[in-house]
């Protein structure tokens, strides 16, 4: 049986002992880091369970799992390294500084830089954590968010999130600079000076998109899902954000429009129309009679007042005399919204208007261009018209 004067020998500058702590403690860290983890993570959640109201602990352990597993390995090896005393306790390099009068060297050792090392990845891990548990708060707020019928809190929660994040990295870079690199970070902020007004002014941008970001979720111009159209982009909003907002056009495209633009720009929000306007022009032929274009006009003004889907004031004119059509003007509006139901009304109207035309034996114009001859044509014979189709 080993003895007490086993584990005291010495190699290498550490005893034994602290080698088989060394050993023992990364070894069970490193098995039972992923159980632990787990464990970590579920006790974590009966904090929000009551939040969270339905089961979304897959949710939060799956978010959660991962720095966690960070922060348990960098703790393993943390505990482990400071087992050993060698080559730890070596002087690495002197920094001077003023005791008193005197001006000092002070060593600076392995293991010094080993623990700022360490307490900077833990520290990162625990801000990581901290992030990804306002992640899952979002996930169920944005839940709850889709059983409203409102969509402002579709719109609400993920610049909330994206908020919130970033206080947490501000938070998290001066505790770095405080814990890590002994800054005194009040001094840090109160001596910016001339430095700050200039970081001030050259995140004058970012500012102004702030503060309309906030004007978006104030005013309610628009929100989540509407069809907008701004600076000639037309699109569905699919996210405001810190910065920006973003919209997916009728390309299919990603537009992304600074904050600042779109309440300083003319933004027309086209869901909040009860109509969609058509107006268009068609030309039939010189060959059709006035009573017949009467007849057409009348019929096609009729057809689209009856319809259920338009307004009664749509209405169809004798526009004019154009250079190769007798022009006629549509104009109704549509009471459905929806673009793909408003283009199946608009064409139905427009198939109706074939019919009209048609069956009133006249016929759709196309430029033409009539040529007469000039030269003398034999006694007896006509002056011949020859028609080409430019």
């Amino acid at each position: 049986m080993l003895d007490a004067a086993f584990f005291d020998q010495i190699f290498w500058g550490n005893t034994i002992k602290a080698y088989f702590l060394f050993g023992g403690i990364l070894l069970v860290g490193l098995i039972f880091r992923r159980l632990v983890s787990k464990l970590l993570s579920k006790l974590l959640f009966t904090l929000f369970k009551s939040f969270s109201q339905q089961a979304h602990d897959d949710t939060f352990v799956g978010l959660l799992l991962k720095p966690i597993e960070v922060f348990m390995l960098f703790t393993t090896l943390y505990l482990s390294i400071n087992q050993l005393k060698h080559p730890l306790e070596v002087s690495v390099f002197h920094y001077h500084k003023i005791v008193g009068k005197v001006k000092e060297a002070i060593p600076v050792t392995i293991g010094e830089c080993i623990d700022r090392i360490f307490l900077f990845l833990i520290i990162l891990s625990i801000f990581w954590i901290i992030l990804r548990i306002i992640d899952f708060i979002s996930h169920v707020l944005l839940f709850k968010a889709s059983l409203t019928e409102s969509k402002s809190d579709d719109q609400l929660v993920p610049f909330l999130k994206e908020l919130f994040k970033t206080v947490i990295v501000f938070i998290g870079f001066f505790t770095l600079l405080g814990f890590v690199f002994e800054v005194n970070v009040l001094t840090l902020i109160t001596g910016l000076g001339i430095g700050g007004i200039a970081i001030a002014l050259a995140a004058k941008e970012s500012l102004e998109n702030l503060i309309g970001s906030f004007t978006i979720f104030l005013d309610k111009p628009f929100v989540v899902g509407d069809l907008v159209k701004v600076d000639g982009v037309e699109g569905t909003v699919e996210k405001v954000g810190f910065r920006s907002t973003l919209i997916r056009t009728t390309e299919k495209t990603m537009a992304t429009i600074p904050n600042k633009g779109m309440i300083d720009g003319v933004l027309e929000n086209m869901s909040l129309r009860n109509f969609r306007r058509v107006k268009f022009s068609f030309g039939i032929t010189y060959e059709t009679n006035a009573e017949t274009i009467k007849k057409i006009v009348d019929e096609i003004r009729t057809f689209i007042r009856a319809h259920e889907d338009t307004s009664d004031d749509g209405n169809a004119y004798f526009e004019g005399f154009g250079d190769s059509s007798l022009n006629i003007e549509v104009i109704y509006f549509v009471s459905i919204t929806a673009y793909n139901d408003y283009l199946s009304i608009k064409q139905e109207i427009n198939f109706k208007i074939m019919e009209i035309v048609m069956r009133n034996k006249s016929d759709f114009a196309y430029p033409t261009q009539r040529l007469i001859s000039d030269k003398a044509t034999p006694a007896g014979d006509k002056e011949v018209g020859n028609d080409t189709t430019d």
